[in-house]
């Protein structure tokens, strides 16, 4: 294929992929869903489970091989930029936070994880089985743990935005502790990818040590420098995207080298990025980049449902698709509504609701799919297997939340406040509540 023919094939490509993503995602929300649960199904129905059974080879008509790893790399992208947000709006000052939230959070992020690994261990054989010869060692359990510890951040905040509890306590604390969920996850991801590779003790210790000389490097070093680039005469009317996305990008490229993905760079490369005085990350930096990753955010979206071959599934695979769906659920829910009431000592109602806003996944639980499938950790079938239980939690989240929200609830609350980015890294109109604060108790 030319280099002509392959532009012509991406531009087509990118067209449909972001028209298609977008109808879909629209669709979701007027059935009161996430509008990433239309978007993934927007992928799912671009690849080869459905388009790749239409006649006259349409799909690789429009989604040749040649283009594959460059709408990937666009995809890659978008999650680097997107990701290199979340760190800079992250607050590391929330992880010493104590009372409520960081009883939630802990539950939240322990007990999942402990399922995880259980079902594993219960179920040794179906998962070898599912995995497609990938091997089901001590890397692919710590794996499956933090899959099932996930709660999805800027997804929870579009169903609180949408079901109408922005504001309350339940919902302040559910942001909150995901939050501390999510800034628990990734380390411990890193963790397991860092043995995924060769599961010897001396290539483990040394891509450890690596990994720990540049998180130093990044503290001691480039934050310092940045902060006298950003804070020199002058620099107050600098334009400074063009900075925070070379480092987004720079930093991800140097944890590839090192055998991690390019999502752990983005991160680290958000956290240590100079906020303003006041600790807040600067909007004129932060918008336009959580709004070019969420402009091309879709199309990771949609590789993530065309990754899906719903035809390569076995009949088997159902009992251990509800295995894990219910391991997921029943983790989350409990740990949340066990922690919020006996921490809290919340109604049983706000602790249950609490619960069920942490089983919220989507976007970040596609991320760990989609590291987990590129490193080699899960094989083709579980991958498809862990998409359908991350839409399915995530879809069940707005049924689950009507028969326990009561609307005079938000009523006490006052004015509603803005719960933070919308579902697709977009931001809204105001600033999220304080990740890691202790709300006020609603009367």
């Amino acid at each position: 294929m030319s280099t002509d023919s392959t532009v012509t094939h991406v531009v087509a490509a990118l067209a449909v992929v972001i028209a298609a993503s977008t109808a879909l995602g629209a669709a979701a929300r007027k059935l009161h869903q996430p509008s990433v649960i239309g978007q993934l199904f927007a992928g799912i129905a671009l690849g080869p489970s459905l388009l790749g059974l239409a006649p006259g080879g349409v799909y690789q008509t429009l989604f040749p091989d040649e283009i594959k790893p460059i709408l990937t790399s666009v995809a890659q992208v978008a999650l680097v930029l997107f990701l290199f947000a979340v760190g800079y709006e992250l607050d590391l000052g929330q992880l010493r936070n104590r009372g409520t939230v960081t009883t939630v959070s802990l539950s939240g992020f322990a007990i999942p994880m402990l399922m995880g690994a259980g079902i594993v261990l219960l179920f040794t054989g179906g998962f070898r089985s599912a995995n497609g010869g990938h091997p089901v060692d001590a890397t692919f359990t710590l794996y499956m743990a933090v899959a099932l510890s996930i709660t999805a951040v800027p997804v929870l905040a579009s169903i609180i935005r949408d079901q109408g509890l922005a504001g309350t306590r339940p919902a302040t604390i559910a942001m909150a502790a995901a939050g501390v969920i999510d800034a628990l996850s990734w380390p411990v991801l890193a963790v397991a990818l860092i043995g995924g590779e060769n599961g010897s003790l001396r290539t483990w210790t040394v891509k450890v040590a690596l990994l720990a000389v540049y998180v130093v490097v990044m503290f001691a070093v480039v934050r310092p420098a940045l902060k006298w680039w950003t804070n020199r005469p002058g620099a107050l009317l600098a334009n400074h995207v063009p900075l925070a996305a070379a480092l987004a990008l720079a930093s991800a490229w140097a944890t590839s080298a090192l055998g991690l993905h390019v999502i752990f760079g983005a991160l680290l490369a958000g956290i240590i990025m100079p906020r303003q005085p006041d600790g807040a990350p600067d909007s004129q930096v932060l918008r336009p980049l959580q709004e070019t990753g969420g402009l091309l955010l879709p199309v990771f979206f949609t590789i993530s449902g065309m990754s899906v071959q719903l035809s390569g599934l076995h009949a088997s695979d159902l009992l251990l698709l509800l295995v894990i769906c219910a391991a997921a659920m029943v983790g989350k829910v409990t740990a949340g509504t066990l922690s919020a009431r006996g921490g809290a000592r919340l109604p049983w109602r706000d602790s249950l609701l609490i619960g069920v806003l942490l089983n919220t996944r989507g976007l970040t639980e596609l991320i760990v799919l989609n590291v987990g499938l590129q490193a080699g950790v899960i094989g083709p079938r579980l991958y498809a297997l862990l998409v359908v239980m991350a839409l399915f939690t995530t879809a069940a989240t707005g049924p689950l939340i009507r028969p326990l929200y009561r609307p005079a609830d938000a009523q006490a609350a006052g004015p509603p406040a803005t719960t933070g980015p919308g579902e697709d890294g977009t931001p809204d109109s105001g600033q999220a509540p304080a990740v890691g604060a202790e709300p006020t108790p609603q009367p």
